[in-house]
């Protein structure tokens, strides 16, 4: 056998930027914290991402072959067998995404939907949620860990070089099991797409209220704290702290 097409180009820009954007917000928020003036890119950047799932959610439904949601919904049986070899060595070996990265990748969309729902609701002022969004963070956080951990013991069982095959797209396979598009066209105009809906994000923010406007949909969010409102939370804080020490 020898190297076929197997990963389309829209498919690998969205692994590449879906990685970087949510590495880039995850530092923004969970490290530098909300007192950095960095932090209203954080939202700005997990909306980038949201518009980017949404694409990704169709073309799960009507892209290339192995970019199909079809093509790796695995049973949970699958799942267990698939990560018995990789410990013990032996089974199936798979052109598309095998079981594990296939359930690592639903969690992840779906969490992705989840913060980004969660961070609207905040946005629009709904503070009741604030710990459901801290909650799927973190929770996002352990999934990307476990699914860079389960891709170095992969190639390290199987010996196949899987994060290369997502940069250049191409797989030891049956030419038969290949793709015959790689679709750049299509990937030009994605990212055309996101990188507009991005620029109108930034381009909207508001640095004296925080707060950004939804391109074409017109909706405000608060994605930041204004100076009014950190020093009243700061006050807030040092009267607790002296109640406390009465």
């Amino acid at each position: 056998m020898s190297q076929n097409l197997v990963w389309d180009i829209p498919t690998r820009l969205f692994h590449g930027l879906f990685a970087a954007g949510f590495i880039a917000a995850a530092v923004i928020s969970l490290l530098l914290g909300d007192d950095n003036p960095l932090f209203p890119y954080h939202a700005i950047i997990g909306l980038a991402i949201s518009l980017m799932v949404i694409l990704r959610v169709v073309w799960g439904l009507i892209g290339t072959r192995y970019a199909r949601f079809s093509n790796f919904a695995f049973a949970p049986a699958a799942v267990a067998q698939y990560m018995k070899s990789t410990l013990f060595g032996g089974g199936q070996r798979y052109v598309g995404h095998n079981p594990g990265s296939a359930y690592a990748i639903f969690a992840m969309l779906a969490l992705m939907i989840g913060l980004a729902a969660t961070g609207i609701m905040l946005g629009r002022g709904n503070e009741g949620v604030k710990e459901i969004h801290e909650f799927l963070a973190y929770a996002m956080v352990a999934v990307v860990i476990a699914h860079v951990a389960g891709v170095v013991l992969h190639m390290i069982r199987h010996h196949e070089n899987i994060v290369a095959s997502m940069l250049h797209g191409r797989k030891i396979a049956d030419p038969a099991d290949g793709i015959r598009s790689s679709h750049p066209a299509l990937a030009v105009a994605s990212l055309a797409v996101v990188s507009a809906w991005s620029f109108g994000l930034v381009q909207n923010f508001d640095a004296t209220t925080q707060t950004t406007r939804l391109p074409l949909l017109g909706t405000t969010l608060q994605i930041g704290e204004t100076e009014n409102e950190a020093g009243s939370e700061h006050s807030a804080e040092n009267n607790k702290r002296h109640d406390d020490d009465d």
